[in-house]
């Protein structure tokens, strides 16, 4: 359940990137321009496409109490968007939902429905995602465009993220904290980590450059999907002598636990918050205004639930359109990775051919290696599976997320900060 929480980078729509359609026949493959093979079978596969329609397959967990109900509203506000403006050369998106019930059988039967009746699976989102993944790496000619945990899932070629997963971090936010906290060598960090495999790599990554940097980790343990109370965390990481924590890894439900237990043991360092920790409740939740206050957070993305209203207007047209999609629903990062996976795929479509094929869209993702969404993320390319350095730094003032230290959105790198490197670790 914490596995996909843990994520930090955040991405949406696509910049204009133009695409030749080059189609195939017979049996073998056919390269794209990245070198990812596309089968050349599925340049006449024309599966769940009509003249009227292109339909979509989102695989998400709706259970547990709609754990992941933000990647099917996301993908259904975007297709909402684009069908009101006459969908996709005279074709409406509709989106096929599944819900995998939070288990791998479900994951995996969803695909296959998935590739069995639609165009592309597009948008889903799920812990389980490797059950579905076995299926995509059986059928390479049926897109896939959707935020991936699963490491192996990521490598096959049909598989596209808007926010690819690659395994370190941005440099430039922990130099930022470094020298806005005057951190000496001997200063010690702490964090907490989801025990499932995929926060337990993202903090792998974001540690390595850390230390890099010149961090001391003094405490980093492991926490279960079940744990609520971190008030034996909270006095053993006092004892240790942990003087910054970082919990940008951590969910909202988990965050706003730990920092009730930081207040109730008055242990008071400085904290650095994420994107999975981004969200309108974090503050009622924490129990209010004092237990969040001053924080500092970071991610690579804008301040998408309305901060940068004025400034972006990609946020605007997300939060008009969600809302449309789901009235009265309060959009998450799972909602924005949907936004941004049914934009990437819209813009292949667009790029696909007025008869476009499962192959032709796959060559068509295959040519968009630069994707921001008018700036409501950092650039990434899909293609190389490779983001930017850039990244925005904020803090909790009041209660709400502001800006802080970032560059006007009018510069040159349009609102986000764009110092160092994007480090990985010599093994990613």
């Amino acid at each position: 359940m914490v596995a996909v929480v843990a994520m930090s980078a955040v991405a949406c729509s696509s910049t204009n990137s133009s695409s030749t359609t080059t189609s195939g026949s017979g049996g073998g493959s056919t390269s794209g321009s990245s070198g990812r093979a596309i089968p050349s079978s599925a340049f006449s596969d024309h599966t769940g496409i009509t003249a009227t329609q292109i339909r979509v397959g989102n695989i998400s967990t709706l259970a547990i109490g709609g754990l992941f109900k933000g990647a099917l509203v996301g993908t259904e506000a975007y297709a909402d968007y684009v069908n009101s403006t006459g969908g996709v050369n005279g074709r409406r998106i509709v989106v096929d939902s599944a819900d995998d019930g939070y288990t791998g059988t479900g994951n995996k039967q969803g695909t296959q429905n998935a590739v069995t009746n639609d165009a592309a699976l597009v948008g889903g989102f799920s812990t389980f995602d490797s059950y579905g993944g076995t299926v995509l790496a059986q059928n390479p000619g049926v897109p896939d465009v959707t935020e991936v945990l699963d490491p192996a899932s990521n490598n096959l070629p049909n598989v596209y993220s808007a926010v690819p997963l690659e395994g370190g971090w941005q440099e430039g936010a922990l130099q930022y904290f470094k020298g806005k906290f005057g951190l000496g060598p001997l200063q010690h960090v702490g964090t907490l980590v989801a025990g499932l495999p995929s926060p337990e790599a993202d903090w792998a990554g974001e540690k390595y450059v850390m230390e890099k940097v010149g961090y001391k980790v003094v405490y980093d343990p492991t926490y279960e999907e079940t744990q609520f109370d971190f008030t034996q965390n909270v006095i053993a990481m006092k004892n240790a002598g942990v003087q910054v924590l970082f919990i940008d890894q951590m969910a909202e439900q988990y965050a706003s636990a730990l920092l009730k237990d930081l207040v109730q043991q008055n242990f008071h360092p400085k904290i650095v918050l994420g994107a999975a920790t981004y969200t309108d409740n974090l503050v009622a939740a924490a129990g209010g205004e004092a237990a969040v206050n001053g924080s500092y957070f970071d991610q690579n993305a804008s301040l998408y639930l309305g901060g940068d209203t004025a400034l972006i207007p990609e946020v605007s047209t997300f939060l008009h359109w969600v809302n449309v999609a789901s009235p009265g629903f309060t959009p998450d990062l799972f909602t924005l990775y949907a936004w941004n996976s049914a934009s990437l795929f819209t813009q292949a479509l667009k790029n696909a051919g007025t008869n476009p094929s499962r192959g032709s869209i796959l060559q068509a993702l295959s040519k968009i290696t630069s994707f921001n969404g008018g700036y409501i993320v950092t650039t990434s390319d899909p293609v190389t599976r490779t983001t930017s350095n850039c990244y925005l730094v904020g803090r909790v003032v009041n209660g709400e997320w502001q800006r802080q230290d970032d560059p006007p959105v009018t510069s040159s790198t349009n609102g986000y900060r764009c110092d160092y490197s994007y480090v990985k670790p010599p093994a990613s």
